[in-house]
């Protein structure tokens, strides 16, 4: 979920974010990982993109969340999809109620900030499915501060995980699709690299370096047929947000144009989408799922 929906909020419960800090995380909302949820999301989607099938998708952070809902929407498509995140008991739990549902997956543990560890992601990527269709940048940390409390330390650790895990993941993805003679590299960004998040840093400053690593990879690639193109989420439902009948989630609606949260089941759909050959004059793009929320000016009742 794009994080200011949850700035300043506390429950009985708590999440370790990657940067080993606790945020919180409501009692009443169950994680996405609960069986039934994803029998659920695998249930209302209808596959649309029959060239897909048979393809090998590369989601990283996808144990849970928005990486969760698109890993499981490109296997309602009939891709192989390969599932990486650090959480290992939420990593298990998802490939193994993916696979209930029909879904080919392979889990790869570890952290891919780091550069051995994204070696060898793809190189046992490779080793089972042989080459890589499609790779979805979606790991990030989503901590944010603001400017002037800023720790240097935080800075280090959003630097590699939201710019040069993308980075290096996307490289190691576009020498197997060189090969292959094309492929398609999705990076999650943010309505924050576009529009600042209030208490927005360093999380938005990486984000803009996501979009602007978009285009210029998309130019750089292009020769090789290797479509490049960002997803930019706004307020999404996953299981960082309020319930849905909480005053709070309530207040957030009313500032967004569309009066509703985002879903994970929305943003797979774009990524389903720009994977496919209907996208494919389609590069260098980042698109927003925000609700109309960075079209605004002001939100409505809060006219300048």
């Amino acid at each position: 979920m794009d994080p200011d929906t949850t700035a300043g909020w506390q429950s009985g419960a708590t999440v370790i974010n990657s940067a080993g800090a606790q945020i919180g995380l409501w009692k009443s909302n169950k994680l996405l990982t609960d069986e039934m949820e994803i029998q659920a999301l695998a249930q209302q989607i209808t596959p649309r993109y029959t060239e897909l099938s048979g393809q090998v998708a590369v989601v990283t952070g996808a144990a849970q969340g928005i990486g969760q809902g698109i890993a499981v929407r490109l296997a309602r498509e009939g891709m192989r999809v390969v599932i990486a995140d650090k959480n290992e008991d939420l990593l298990a739990s998802t490939a193994a109620e993916m696979r209930q549902v029909g879904a080919t997956v392979l889990e790869f543990l570890g952290d891919v900030s780091q550069p051995a560890v994204i070696k060898q992601l793809f190189l046992h990527t490779t080793e089972v499915f042989e080459t890589v269709h499609l790779l979805v940048n979606n790991a990030a940390d989503i901590e944010r501060k603001r400017f002037l409390d800023e720790p240097e330390a935080m800075l280090e650790i959003q630097l590699a995980n939201n710019v040069r895990g993308p980075y290096l993941c996307s490289a190691e993805a576009a020498h197997i699709m060189r090969a292959a003679a094309g492929g398609s590299i999705i990076h999650i960004s943010s309505v924050g690299a576009l529009r600042a998040h209030h208490r927005g840093l360093p999380y938005d400053a990486t984000k803009g370096a996501i979009n602007a690593m978009t285009r210029a990879m998309a130019i750089d690639l292009a020769e090789h047929n290797i479509r490049v193109n960002a997803v930019g989420p706004g307020v999404t439902r996953t299981h960082r947000a309020p319930p849905e009948d909480h005053p709070k989630t309530q207040e957030i609606n009313a500032r967004i144009p569309l009066h509703r949260f985002g879903t994970v089941a929305d943003i797979g759909a774009l990524v389903a989408f720009l994977a496919s050959p209907e996208a494919s004059y389609i590069t260098g793009q980042i698109i927003y799922v925000d609700g109309g929320i960075t079209a605004q000016l002001s939100p409505a009742g809060q006219e300048l």
